[in-house]
């Protein structure tokens, strides 16, 4: 039989992916042998092999989380699949979730947790502020939430937010401390155990520096005694942990099969652990650190100001800077863009406000650096030129 619609024209021409240099909020470069890593040969989803690897993804997650917990593996999905994961299978309907908002992940997350029926109650900051401990504890005692959401590294406004002692105020008033580590996991320190953090996610494209499409996810026993005590089916399937943490060995059972894993993107993201594991942690937070404090002093130099006006509260990954008056901030994005690097805009409350400019993984060097001050400068002082006024 004949078909009714023709190939479409374009797929008859070899893609054409032309390379850029990624210096906004994410994706950023991936290294050469992670790209490598995606190109292996297929494996079945349960192959022997492929279940290895798997395996050892989940040990990187664990050091790259500073965990020894056994629900730890990653979602088949990007960083929001990790909070809606750790969401929905966390909340049950009525229950008092507490959510930490200066930025947009804070307001995705308070949108998430309305969707699975949570009575949801915020704590809210002025973009590129972070939360104090006190105000936390004060908040803790009003809402007496069952979760409580905090976003370490608040890409949308380049804040970064303390996550050392919250933990044990959490674990003082009975409730679960979830944190979101999208733009932070490896470039700011993180001791999931130490700081007793009972779940916490992050995603593969940032300072991991593997393609995006996984999110690595961790939970600790209060979180799992939750899960396991729940009155209500957990609202997904697809990010049910019961399954999923079979699907990944974290039980004692046989594995069975769940859903078919993105088996290249988990290939490419056990060599970005390895890379992540043979650098050292300690190395990765005081590269990123020293790389954004390069970025900074080249930013007063072209008299340009972070968001964040108190260094402690500036996050290493992602720098948000403030749009001077008279400057068309999407014409610069434009005009770097056309100089194939990316300097990314606001989100949310700050778009128009700032540009962001993410130093991630691969990103992190004092040569990217001063390539991405560069082209700012260019990019600015060709946005803000008069035009050439014709002769009369």
């Amino acid at each position: 039989m004949a078909v009714d619609y023709q190939p479409p024209e374009c797929l008859s021409k070899p893609i054409e992916v032309p390379s850029k240099l990624l210096m906004g909020a994410g994706p950023s470069n991936a290294a050469e042998n992670v790209l490598r890593a995606g190109s292996l040969p297929l494996l079945g989803h349960l192959h022997t092999e492929f279940v290895q690897i798997m395996d050892d993804v989940k040990q990187g997650i664990q050091y790259a989380f500073q965990t020894k917990n056994n629900l730890t593996l990653a979602i088949s999905g990007t960083g929001h699949a990790g909070m809606e994961a750790a969401l929905c299978n966390l909340i049950e309907r009525n229950d008092v979730v507490l959510i930490g908002i200066n930025g947009i992940w804070g307001e995705r997350a308070a949108d998430m947790a309305n969707r699975q029926g949570a009575d949801v109650r915020t704590l809210t900051k002025t973009a590129g502020e972070n939360f104090k401990m006190g105000e936390i504890e004060a908040a803790l005692v009003r809402h007496k939430p069952a979760i409580f959401f905090l976003a370490q590294g608040e890409s949308s406004t380049g804040v970064v937010q303390p996550i050392e002692g919250v933990g044990a105020l959490c674990s003082k008033y009975g409730c679960i401390l979830l944190v979101d580590a999208v733009a932070s996991l490896g470039g700011e320190p993180f001791y999931m155990d130490r700081w007793q953090v009972d779940v916490v996610y992050t995603g593969s494209q940032k300072v991991l520096g593997a393609p995006p499409g996984t999110a690595p996810i961790s939970f600790g026993p209060r979180a799992v005694a939750k899960i396991a005590a729940r009155k209500t089916p957990i609202s997904s399937f697809y990010f049910d942990m019961n399954w999923l943490g079979n699907y990944w060995g974290c039980d004692s059972q046989p594995r069975k099969y769940h859903h078919t894993a993105p088996i290249s993107s988990i290939y490419a993201l056990r060599e970005a652990l390895a890379l992540l594991a043979n650098e050292g942690l300690e190395n990765s937070w005081n590269r990123h650190r020293q790389c954004r404090d390069r970025l900074i002093n080249g930013l007063a130099k072209l008299n340009l100001k972070p968001l964040a006006s108190d260094p402690a509260a500036r996050l290493t990954c992602i720098t948000a800077i403030q749009v001077p008056d008279g400057v068309d901030w999407k014409s610069v994005t434009t005009h770097a863009m056309s100089m194939r690097v990316e300097i990314a805009g606001g989100l949310g409350s700050t778009a128009g406000r700032i540009w962001r400019v993410g130093l991630m993984g691969q990103n992190a060097t004092d040569e990217r650096v001063d390539r991405v001050l560069d082209v700012l400068a260019e990019s600015i002082k060709s946005s803000t030129t008069p035009p050439v006024m014709g002769r009369l």
